[in-house]
C-alpha cells in the first residue's frame, strides 16, 4: 500500500507550474539558439542532464516512501534515469567540456542503452489484478504480438535500412540497433499497461498517464536520435532533445504527484479491458498494412521481416486458440455456476416454505380490500383457521366491527406509501371461541411483482399481553393487600386534582395509622400482623364507595381518595364509618383483636399545588389525631403546616443552641424531712433563644428526644452539672455532701454510650459517685426492659445511685422493684396533691409511700405545694421533699445562698416561695 503522501496538492501543482516555466525557458533557449551553436549544446546537455537526475532522484525518494509492492517500481524508475543521466554526463564531458565530437560506440552508449532494461523492469514490476493461467498466457502473446508488430514497424521504416547501411564492425551496428529495438520494447510495455490499468490520476497511488507519457516521450526521442544520426543530421541542441527533457520530466511530476488513497493493485475496468482486448489486433493490422506497403514498393520483403510476419501470424493464432479454451472453460464454469445457483435457488425456496410454514408467525397476504389471497399453515396452529376456512374471504370476519375497521383503515394507509410498515394490534377470535390479541405487521409490497398485495405478519401475543398487564398490576399494587400502592394512589390524587380545577367537586385525602400495630406484630408475629393487614384492607374497602380509591401506603399507614367531596360532614360522616369499622374486633389465628386508627383528613383547596402537598397536609392532620388521643380523626388546619415549619426551625435552632452556648441549668433544692436541711439539687435544663426567649422544657427535650440530640445534650448536663456540684462541695467541706440528680430520657437509655458519657462526667469534675443520682421514669422500665436492665446495672457498677421518677404511675411497679437495682422512689406528684383533700386519697398516698419503704428505700415526695402536705408527708415517714414548697427552680447563685444560710424549711417556709 502506498505510503507517499508528502506533497499537498496546493503544493504539486505549483511545482507543475514551475516545471512548466522551466520547460519552457528551456525549449525558447534552444529554439533561438542564442549565443551560438556551442551555448545550445551546452544549454541542452546540462538541462537534459538537469532533468534525468531530478527525476532520478524523486523516484528514489518516492522508493523510500512507499509500500513493498510499489517501491521496486519507483527503484527501478530512479535507477533507469539516473543511468541515463550517467550516458547524458559522458556525451555532455566529450562534447562541451572536451569540444570533441562523441565517439560511437561509447561510455554514454552504456547509461542510455541500461536505462532501457530498467524503465522495461520498472513497468513490468507493476502490480495487476491476479488472473488465471489461460489469462496471463495470453496476456504474454498480447505482448509479444504488440512487440513484433512494433518491431516489423520499424524494421520496415528504419531498422532495415540501418542495418542494410551497416557500420564499423558489428558490435557498432549492433548498439545502432539496441536503440530502436529497446524503444519498441519500451513503448509496447506502455502501451500494454495503459490498455490494462484504470486511468486514473491519484486513486491508485500511480499516475501511469505522467509515467507513460514521459517513457512514450524518452522512446521516440531516442528512434528520432537513431534516425537523425544515421542519416548524419544530429546536432546537440537539436528539437530531438525535447523528447528527453519532457519524458524526464513527467517522470518527476508523476513520482511527486500526491496519492489520494492506498490500493493495493492496479484495477482494470471494462472498458480498459476492451481497449486491451483490441489492442493486439491493432498492432498486428498495422505491422502487416506497414509490410505490405513496404513490399509494394521495394518487390519482396527480406527474410527478417517475413519470420517476424509469420511469428506475429503464429501468435495471432495461440491467442485464438487460447481465447477459445477460456471461453469453453467460462462456459462450463457459467453452467456449473448457475447449476450450483439453480440448487441454492431451490433449497432457498425450500427452506423459506419450511421456516413460514412452520414458523409461530403467521403469514398472511390480503388485497386492498382486506381479502385473504394466500395464509400460511401456521394460521392453523397459532389461530384455529385453515387455508380453506380463509382463503378468498375478507380476513375481517374473523375479527369484530371495530378491529376489522381499523384493520381496513391501516390497509388503505400502509398501500399509499410504497413498501409502507405499519403496525396494529387487534382482538381476534380464536375458533376455539376464546378471545386473543394479534399483533400485525401491515408491509406494502403492492409494486413488487413477485408479491403484488399486502403481507400481513400476525403473531399471537395474548401471553405476553396478560403478564404485562401483571406486570404493570404489581408495579401500582400492595402485593399483601391487592389495595393500589403509594405510586398509583400518587396517579390517581394527581388526576382528581385535575378534574377538580376544571369542576366544581372536590377532592379529599384520608390518611389512616393503625394504633397498636406494633404491639401486634412484637406478640404474634409478623404471619399474624399480614393477616391482620389483609382484614383492615377489607374493612376499607367496605367503608367507600367503588369510585373512590383504598391505597396502602406501607407498613401500617393507609390512605382514602374520596372524589366528590363538597361538604365537611360528609367527610366526617366516611371518617366516622371507617373507624367504627375498625372499632369492630378482629380475628386472627383463634385471637380476637382490638385495633384503631387515627386519621387526618385534608382537602382540596386554593392554596394546594400537587398531589404531595395533599398528602403532607393529611398525614399532619393524621399525627394530630394520634397525639390528640388514638382512635380519632383531625381535619387539617394551615396551623399545623405552621407548626411543623416552626419546629423544625427549632431544631436547627436547637442545634446551634447547644455549640453557641444558649443551654443553662437551673437546680430544684430537694430537703429533708425530718431535719429541714438542703440535702441536694435536681438539674433541670434551660434554653435561652436569643429571639424567642425561654422555651420551655416541654418544647425542646421532646425535639431533642426525637431528633437525637438528646445524647450530645444529656452529656454537656451531666459534665456541667457535675462540675457544678463539686464545686458546692469544695466550697462547704464541713457539710453533708449535696447530692445532685439529673434526668436520664428513654433514649439516652436505649444506648450502652450514656455508661460511658456518665464515667467521663464523673472523671473530669472528680464528683463521687455516690453523690450522683441518675433518675428515670417508670415507662422507661418496661420498654426493652432486658436492654435497659443491663445498662443501668453498668450505671450502678459505677457507683452512682438510680432513682424511679413519678414512681405509681406505671403498669406494675412492684414487679420490677425487684429486678432493677433501684435506690430512690420518687412519689408521684398527683399522689401528694391528694393529701389535701379527703381521707381516702390520703391513705392512697400513704401506701405508696409505704410501698418504696418496704425494700428499704429513700423516697422523695415531689411537688409538695403547702404546709399541710409537708406535715402529712413527715409524719407517713417519707423522707425527703421537693416542690414550689421549698422552693422553684433556681440558678446556681441561689443554691450558694441556700447553703450558706442553712434555714429549715419547716420553720420558715413562706420564704421559700
Amino acid at each position: 500500500m502506498d505510503e507517499r503522501s508528502d506533497t499537498a496538492p496546493g503544493r504539486f501543482a505549483a511545482e507543475c507550474a514551475g516545471m512548466a516555466v522551466v520547460a519552457l525557458l528551456w525549449l525558447a533557449c534552444l529554439v533561438s539558439g542564442l549565443g551560438g551553436q556551442r551555448v545550445t549544446q551546452a544549454v541542452s546537455n546540462f538541462g537534459l542532464i538537469a532533468a534525468s537526475v531530478a527525476a532520478g532522484l524523486a523516484c528514489l525518494h518516492t522508493a523510500r516512501r512507499s509500500s513493498a509492492r510499489h517501491r521496486r517500481l519507483w527503484g527501478l524508475l530512479g535507477a533507469s534515469a539516473l543511468s541515463w543521466a550517467s550516458g547524458q554526463f559522458a556525451w555532455t564531458w566529450y562534447e562541451t567540456v572536451l569540444g570533441r565530437d562523441v565517439p560511437f560506440p561509447s561510455l554514454a552508449d552504456v547509461g542510455y542503452l541500461a536505462a532501457v532494461p530498467l524503465a522495461a523492469a520498472a513497468l513490468i514490476s507493476l502490480p495487476f489484478a491476479a488472473q488465471s493461467l489461460a489469462g496471463r498466457v495470453r496476456q504474454v502473446l498480447d505482448g509479444l504480438m504488440i512487440a513484433a508488430s512494433l518491431l516489423l514497424a520499424s524494421w520496415v521504416l528504419v531498422l532495415g535500412t540501418l542495418f542494410r547501411a551497416g557500420g564499423d564492425n558489428a558490435f557498432s551496428q549492433a548498439i545502432s540497433l539496441a536503440y530502436p529495438i529497446g524503444d519498441v520494447v519500451v513503448g509496447t510495455i506502455v502501451l500494454f499497461v495503459l490498455a490494462r490499468a484504470r486511468l486514473s490520476s491519484g486513486s491508485t497511488g500511480i499516475s501511469l498517464p505522467l509515467l507513460g507519457g514521459g517513457l512514450v516521450a524518452i522512446a521516440v526521442a531516442d528512434s528520432g536520435f537513431v534516425y537523425l544520426t544515421a542519416s548524419g543530421s544530429y546536432s546537440s541542441g537539436a528539437l530531438i532533445d525535447a523528447g528527453w527533457f519532457f519524458g524526464y520530466i513527467l517522470i518527476l511530476l508523476a513520482a511527486r504527484k500526491p496519492t489520494a488513497g492506498p490500493v493495493d493493485e492496479v484495477e482494470t475496468h471494462a472498458g480498459a479491458d476492451r481497449m486491451g482486448l483490441f489492442l493486439p489486433y491493432i498492432a498486428v493490422v498495422g505491422a502487416l498494412a506497414v509490410s505490405t506497403v513496404g513490399q509494394l514498393r521495394q518487390g519482396n520483403l527480406d527474410p527478417f521481416a517475413a519470420w517476424i510476419r509469420s511469428f506475429i501470424i503464429l501468435a495471432l493464432v495461440g491467442r485464438q486458440v487460447l481465447s477459445l479454451l477460456e471461453n469453453l472453460s467460462l462456459a462450463r464454469h457459467l453452467e456449473a455456476r448457475v447449476a450450483e445457483r439453480t440448487a441454492e435457488l431451490r433449497a432457498s425456496e425450500q427452506r423459506f416454505q419450511a421456516l413460514v410454514q412452520h414458523s409461530s408467525d403467521v403469514v398472511i397476504l390480503v388485497d386492498l380490500d382486506g381479502t385473504v389471497e394466500y395464509v400460511s399453515e401456521s394460521m392453523s396452529r397459532v389461530f384455529g383457521y385453515s387455508e380453506a376456512d380463509l382463503s378468498g374471504q375478507p380476513l375481517g370476519q374473523i375479527l369484530d366491527a371495530e378491529a376489522a375497521a381499523r384493520l381496513l383503515e391501516g390497509l388503505a394507509d400502509v398501500a399509499e406509501r410504497p413498501y409502507g410498515v405499519l403496525e396494529l394490534e387487534l382482538p381476534l377470535q380464536h375458533r376455539a371461541g376464546h378471545g386473543c390479541t394479534a399483533e400485525i405487521t401491515i408491509t406494502n409490497l403492492l409494486d413488487n411483482p413477485s408479491v403484488g398485495g399486502l403481507v400481513l405478519n400476525t403473531r399471537d401475543i395474548s401471553e405476553r399481553r396478560q403478564l404485562e398487564d401483571q406486570l404493570v398490576h404489581q408495579a401500582f399494587h400492595d402485593s399483601l393487600t391487592a389495595l393500589a400502592n403509594r405510586a398509583l394512589f400518587k396517579d390517581r390524587v394527581e388526576h382528581a386534582l385535575l378534574r377538580t380545577r376544571r369542576q366544581t367537586p372536590s377532592v379529599a385525602v384520608f390518611f389512616l395509622d393503625l394504633d397498636g400495630f406494633k404491639e401486634v406484630n412484637d406478640s404474634l408475629g409478623h404471619a399474624a400482623g399480614d393477616l391482620l393487614l389483609t382484614q383492615v384492607a377489607e374493612r376499607l374497602r367496605a367503608c367507600v364507595r367503588p369510585s373512590d380509591t383504598v391505597a396502602r401506603l406501607g407498613g401500617d399507614e393507609f390512605a382514602l381518595l374520596v372524589e366528590d367531596a363538597t361538604d365537611d360532614g360528609d367527610l366526617a360522616v366516611v371518617a366516622e364509618r371507617v373507624l367504627d369499622g375498625l372499632r369492630q374486633p378482629f380475628s386472627v389465628n383463634g385471637r380476637e383483636l382490638h385495633v384503631r386508627g387515627s386519621m387526618g383528613i385534608a382537602r382540596m383547596d386554593s392554596d394546594v399545588e400537587g398531589a404531595d402537598q395533599l398528602l403532607r397536609n393529611a398525614d399532619l392532620a393524621m399525627y394530630r389525631a394520634k397525639a390528640a388521643g388514638r382512635g380519632g380523626f383531625e381535619r387539617y388546619d394551615p396551623d399545623m403546616h405552621t407548626e411543623l415549619v416552626q419546629r423544625v426551625q427549632l431544631e436547627a435552632d436547637l442545634r446551634r443552641a447547644l455549640e453557641d452556648g444558649e443551654l443553662f441549668l437551673h437546680y430544684q433544692p430537694t430537703f429533708d424531712l425530718a431535719s429541714g436541711h438542703l440535702i441536694g439539687a435536681e438539674a433541670l435544663a434551660r434554653w435561652r433563644h436569643p429571639t424567642r426567649g425561654l422555651v420551655p422544657p416541654t418544647e425542646f427535650i421532646p425535639l431533642a428526644e426525637a431528633s437525637g440530640l438528646i445524647r450530645p445534650i444529656g452529656a454537656w448536663v451531666l459534665r456541667e452539672a457535675c462540675r457544678q456540684a463539686m464545686a458546692w462541695q469544695a466550697a462547704h467541706p464541713d457539710r453533708k455532701p449535696l447530692s445532685l440528680s439529673i434526668n436520664l430520657s428513654g433514649r439516652q437509655l436505649q444506648h450502652a454510650e450514656v455508661v460511658e458519657d456518665v464515667a467521663q462526667a464523673l472523671r473530669e469534675s472528680g464528683l463521687p459517685p455516690e453523690s450522683l443520682v441518675l433518675e428515670m421514669t417508670e415507662s422507661i422500665l418496661m420498654d426493652d426492659s432486658e436492654n435497659v436492665l443491663a445498662i443501668l446495672r453498668q450505671l450502678k457498677q459505677l457507683g452512682t445511685r438510680l432513682a424511679i421518677d413519678d414512681f405509681g404511675t406505671g403498669y406494675s411497679s412492684l414487679s420490677y422493684l425487684h429486678r432493677f437495682p433501684v435506690d430512690i422512689l420518687k412519689i408521684d406528684r398527683s399522689f401528694v396533691e391528694r393529701l389535701s383533700h379527703t381521707s381516702d386519697t390520703a391513705e392512697l398516698a400513704r401506701t405508696v409511700v409505704r410501698l418504696g419503704q418496704s425494700p428499704q428505700l429513700v423516697t422523695i415526695a415531689e411537688g409538695v405545694e403547702d404546709h399541710a402536705q409537708f406535715l402529712a408527708l413527715r409524719r407517713m415517714g417519707c423522707n425527703i421533699g421537693q416542690g414550689f414548697y421549698f422552693g422553684r427552680p433556681m440558678e446556681t447563685e441561689a443554691i450558694e445562698h441556700l447553703l450558706s444560710e442553712e434555714v429549715a424549711p419547716a420553720r420558715t417556709p413562706s420564704t421559700k416561695r
